[in-house]
C-alpha cells in the first residue's frame, strides 16, 4: 500500500512538473530588468531528459530496490548469521524463526562513527561495535514480525523478520 502511494504522489508530482512548464511566456508579463536567454530546443530536451532519469532513478531506490533477505543457519538449535558492518548492513534482511534462539554475528569494517553502535530496540539490545572485531548479539524471538535494526545515529537500518517455524 506505501509502495503505492508513493509511486502516485511520483506520478502526481511529474504531471505538475509538465503541466507548469506549459505556461507560455507569454502569458506571463515581465516587471524586471533581465532578459530572457533563448537555448536550442535540443539543450532544452537533453535538460528535461536527464532530469526526468535522475528522478526515475530515484524513484527506482526508493521504491522497487530491495536487498535480498538471507536466512539464519541453525547450528546446535542456535540460528546464526554473520552481518558485513561496511558501509551498511550486509544482509540488511534476516529470515528467523520465532522461539529459537537467535545470533547475530556483527563485523565492523567500516570504521565511520555511525556504524560504532548497533540497536535492535524491540529486543532491548545495544552493541558496541570494535572495528575489525565480530561482536556477537543473541535473543529469542517470540513473536513473528519484522523487527529493525540501526546504527547509533539511525542511518543504516536493517530488518529481522521472524516468522512461525515450519
Amino acid at each position: 500500500m506505501n509502495q503505492k502511494k508513493m509511486l502516485f504522489t511520483f506520478l502526481l508530482s511529474l504531471g505538475l512538473i509538465f503541466a507548469s512548464a506549459q505556461v507560455s511566456h507569454a502569458q506571463v508579463k515581465s516587471t524586471s530588468k533581465f532578459y530572457r536567454i533563448e537555448q536550442p530546443l535540443s539543450l532544452k530536451l537533453l535538460v528535461t531528459l536527464g532530469g526526468l532519469g535522475l528522478i526515475g532513478a530515484e524513484g527506482w531506490w526508493f521504491l522497487f530496490s530491495k536487498t535480498k533477505s538471507q536466512r539464519t543457519i541453525t547450528s546446535q538449535g542456535i540460528q546464526e548469521l554473520e552481518i558485513l558492518v561496511d558501509g551498511g548492513y550486509k544482509p540488511d534482511r534476516i529470515v528467523v524463526n520465532s522461539g529459537q534462539p537467535v545470533r547475530l554475528n556483527f563485523l565492523r569494517k567500516d570504521p565511520s562513527s555511525c556504524l560504532e553502535k548497533v540497536l535492535l530496540p524491540d529486543f532491548h539490545k545495544a552493541l558496541d561495535l570494535q572495528l575489525n572485531k565480530t561482536t556477537s548479539v543473541e535473543f529469542t524471538p517470540t513473536q513473528a514480525g519484522e523487527y529493525t535494526f540501526h546504527c547509533g545515529m539511525n542511518m543504516f537500518r536493517g530488518v529481522v523478520k521472524v516468522q512461525e517455524p515450519n
